[in-house]
């Protein structure tokens, strides 16, 4: 039993030190592809559940991005996206790229800037929103994209 739980966990941690790698390791080129299938995702409506390619959710959206820049993490909820990943650093937790959860983790985004953030909204669908008042106190924590 004690032999079968160790292989368990080594096999766990292989899989979750690849979903963890620094977000900054990655070259420049791979941010600016991260940024481009951003862009190319906004504009589309919100359905609870969807991944793409037509609608999306918030966790369904940061999923998304991440698979098509050859990241491949299980399709999961804003919750699990939280647990599993590694926090990004307390010095600049707005860097882009890093995965910013709102809301008791209820959901999520992809950091833009320090007064910006990309979601999948229910009244908006997949845009472009601003850290304003609305979302600043709701923040509740900050994750960084793993990198391929």
């Amino acid at each position: 039993m004690t032999r079968c739980l160790m292989v368990l966990l080594v096999a766990l941690h292989g899989v979750l030190g690849a979903a963890q790698r620094s977000a900054r390791t990655a070259p420049p080129e791979f941010w600016d592809q991260v940024k481009f299938v951003i862009e190319r995702h906004l504009g589309r409506p919100y359905v609870w559940g969807g991944a793409g390619l037509k609608s999306f959710d918030c966790s369904g959206f940061v999923w998304r991005v991440m698979f098509e820049n050859g990241i491949l993490v299980k399709r999961t909820t804003a919750r699990k996206f939280y647990m599993t990943l590694r926090p990004a650093p307390k010095t600049d937790p707005f860097q882009f790229g890093n995965i910013v959860f709102f809301d008791n983790l209820k959901h999520c985004g992809i950091v833009n800037s320090s007064s910006s953030f990309y979601q999948a909204q229910l009244s908006k669908g997949t845009n472009l929103s601003e850290f304003d008042e609305f979302w600043k106190p709701k923040i509740c924590g900050f994750r960084r994209m793993p990198t391929p």
